[in-house]
């Protein structure tokens, strides 16, 4: 990646992390969809990768499930970037939240943030468990299993307190350090994962197209205590896996400053690189270990083998595997915490920004603490994009709907009031609905994302022709 590249991302991602917050950006501002795809592709190729490659394996994904599922998923999502996030950022240029409080009102966006913020703490936290896994190795550190929950030793709590300490001292300096130290580090972990999917092949055997296929088979039983993906699993998952950020419409922060909406395209770089490349990079090495003795003794005794990165790295490239590991925990913890501190700081205004990100890495560390919130990834991604993307329905819905439906766009700023009812009931409904059928009959809930999402927001235009109609 050439310095005038990097300069220019990290421009835009200066922008997007702290100007123009409240005011649409000027003219002057705007780039190009090129300037784009640096970005996309550094931060969807990192420490999450490490993580969901492996999972997809513990879950019995079957070869034709994970290749050709994720080139349709990751299709997906780069249509709901291109035609819906990019579509409504250049027409308005405002960001997510500033956009949430013209129609939701300061109130719900307040309940909002903190949500958005405590998620993000829980992702940052298994970000900082993935980095855990590479420090640990020269410390012999017994490495956590893919079904724990607690810390399993004192090694452990004085390497995640040591590197969420560092991780949150980094993000408290503000997004301009965060943003060229991730720059930088991206172009190392992208060709670290291609190291590592090369290496796998060659200790799998593998010489032709065939071989390669028939490293996952026709799927397998999941491991103990893993749910078992089909192909829509892994379709419908890979989808909405940053669902928060193109239906949830949290990337109007970032393209609010596109030219034209053809910069949403860019998205691919980071689905292709990252949640293509990247996660089958993973999964190889996952099933280079899971034909070791020391997994097929954990099989044996019906436990399932673990899931830590950082080893898995290590013996596919040695000194490097650690390096991009830690890197890529680093470079996808640090954004996440200063954007949890953001959230924070909109609670609570007078604390300075230094002092919510502190906050948001302290509960950030906690959480990777606990293996749990990186050993149940899937699920847990699946969970931020149903309770997030909902609230982007009402910006989409009221855009595209609001002259054909005679609503008042903007409600909240029009009528001057601080929450407004028809986001709160039609959010409540639909979450609450869909949460409910998902409990009820074991569905697993990126199936129910798109349902409420699109209840969401028939439900807020009804509810909004209701309230202002009788205001009126």
């Amino acid at each position: 990646m050439s310095q005038t590249n990097i300069n220019e991302i990290n421009e835009i991602e200066e922008i997007a992390g702290g100007e123009f917050e409240r005011e649409p950006v000027p003219q002057s501002k705007l780039k190009g969809w090129k300037s784009f795809i640096g970005m996309y592709a550094g931060e969807h190729a990192a420490g999450t990768e490490f993580m969901i490659g492996p999972l997809f394996l513990t879950a019995g994904v079957s070869a034709f499930d994970l290749i050709v599922g994720l080139l349709l998923g990751n299709i997906l999502a780069v249509l709901c970037w291109r035609f819906l996030t990019a579509e409504i950022a250049i027409k308005n240029r405002l960001t997510l939240y500033f956009q949430l409080e013209k129609i939701c009102g300061k109130k719900l966006v307040t309940g909002y943030n903190l949500a958005n913020g405590i998620l993000f703490c829980f992702l940052a936290g298994s970000m900082i468990t993935v980095s855990a896994t590479a420090v640990g190795i020269p410390f012999n550190m017994e490495m956590p299993k893919l079904t724990d929950t607690m810390p399993n030793g004192m090694t452990w709590i004085i390497i995640v307190i040591a590197i969420g300490a560092v991780i949150s001292m980094i993000a408290a300096k503000g997004y301009d350090t965060v943003t060229k130290a991730a720059n930088w580090m991206s172009p190392i972990i992208v060709l670290a994962f291609v190291a590592c999917g090369v290496v796998a092949i060659n200790q799998l055997g593998v010489s032709n197209l065939s071989e390669f296929w028939d490293i996952w088979g026709n799927g397998a039983e999941p491991f103990p205590g893993q749910i078992k993906f089909t192909f829509w699993h892994v379709v419908i998952w890979s989808w909405f896996a940053n669902g928060a950020m193109h239906i949830g419409m949290s990337d109007l922060s970032v393209f609010r400053f596109a030219k034209e909406a053809k910069a949403g395209w860019a998205t691919a770089a980071g689905m292709y690189v990252g949640h293509y490349m990247a996660w089958i990079a993973a999964a190889l090495l996952y099933a280079v270990y899971v034909q070791s003795p020391e997994a097929q003794a954990f099989l044996s005794n019906g436990e399932a083998p673990p899931v830590a990165p950082g080893p898995l790295a290590y013996n596919a490239i040695g000194i490097l595997g650690i390096i991009a590991v830690v890197l890529a925990g680093w470079t996808t913890a640090n954004p996440t915490i200063y954007r949890a501190g953001l959230a924070f700081q909109a609670i609570m205004p007078k604390l300075s920004t230094a002092k919510v990100t502190i906050l948001a890495g302290s509960i950030a560390t906690i959480a990777g603490l606990f293996p749990a919130f990186a050993m149940k990834l899937l699920g847990f991604v699946a969970l931020y994009g149903f309770i997030l993307a909902p609230f982007g329905a009402v910006i989409a819905f009221e855009h595209f709907f609001h002259e054909k439906w005679g609503i008042t766009k903007n409600y909240a700023e029009v009528a001057g009031i601080k929450y407004n009812k028809a986001v709160l009931f039609a959010w409540a409904i639909s979450f609450g609905l869909f949460y409910f059928i998902s409990i009820k009959f074991d569905i697993f809930l990126s199936f129910v994302t798109l349902p409420s999402w699109l209840l969401c927001g028939v439900l807020f235009m009804v509810f909004s022709k209701y309230f202002q109609k009788k205001k009126k």
